[in-house]
């Protein structure tokens, strides 16, 4: 599934392409996790405002409303002047002035939908639980500290539930903690300070570097370029168990957290 990362790249790759343009047409193709909401022909004559990013989802801000795009497991974003016909799961396509924004999605798992704002009930079920922005000024120590200590369930799945940090999924969490030096079921209210904010600073160093990477694809993540990420060359313990820890050799684990394979050194995070 593209975590964080990846849709923060796929956002820089066409977000200033695509900014100012307006829309010419649109195309739905078969149905997707959520009704579109907004009848297609109605979105064309709209500019273009802006695109961010909350969480994993990407707001496609316009001058009336706003499109939430979710890439779901194992959706990408393409951006060009022009692209080759639609193929069969090729699910949502805006046609603007700027260049033809397509979502390709084998398993249909993403979403586009539209809400009259950010502010609306509808954008509000998809955006109102999610936490605090790991890469943004209010990812805090103390606050993140304080959070773990309301959750009794482990640390791994607490990460991975996204209301008390957003976009850290199943890669990164695995990642950050071994960072870390914490053992993925430790429960997270079992946290002491100190380690919780070495937590809290691994996360933001592992994101940043995935950012730098272009993210990890496993299968076929690729950003609106075409470009592939390669974080996953660099993982210290994900997709690599019974592999040498990269930092005292003992053999990666495996096990399964919430229906996710978890990958940890039994070394290097003993507890």
């Amino acid at each position: 599934m593209p975590e964080l990362p990846e849709v923060e790249v796929t956002r820089r790759s066409f977000a200033d392409r695509i900014a100012g343009a307006r829309v010419l047409s649109a195309q739905l193709g078969k149905p997707l996790r959520w009704p579109l909401g907004i009848a297609v022909d109605d979105l064309v004559g709209r500019r273009v405002l802006q695109v961010a990013r909350r969480g994993k989802y990407l707001l496609v801000h316009l001058d009336n409303g706003v499109l939430l795009l979710h890439l779901g497991m194992s959706g990408s974003l393409q951006f060009a002047s022009t692209l080759p016909p639609r193929g069969v799961h090729d699910h949502f396509e805006l046609e603007t002035s700027q260049g033809l924004l397509r979502l390709h999605d084998p398993r249909r798992f993403g979403a586009v939908v539209f809400a009259p704002s950010v502010d609306h009930p509808r954008a509000s079920q998809l955006l109102g639980g999610l936490g605090v922005e790991p890469l943004e000024a209010g990812f805090d120590p103390l606050a993140f500290y304080r959070a773990l200590h309301r959750r009794r369930a482990s640390i791994k799945q607490v990460l991975m539930a996204g209301d008390v940090v957003v976009g850290v999924g199943n890669i990164y969490a695995s990642e950050a903690l071994f960072m870390a030096g914490i053992r993925p079921t430790l429960r997270a209210d079992r946290l002491s300070k100190p380690r919780a904010a070495r937590l809290h600073a691994a996360i933001v160093t592992v994101l940043q570097r995935a950012l730098a990477l272009g993210g990890s694809t496993l299968r076929d993540f690729s950003s609106a370029e075409g470009q592939t990420g390669y974080f996953q060359l660099d993982a210290m313990v994900y997709g690599r168990e019974g592999l040498p820890c990269r930092m005292c050799g003992t053999p990666v684990k495996s096990i399964r957290q919430g229906q996710r394979s978890t990958f940890f050194c039994p070394q290097c995070q003993k507890a």
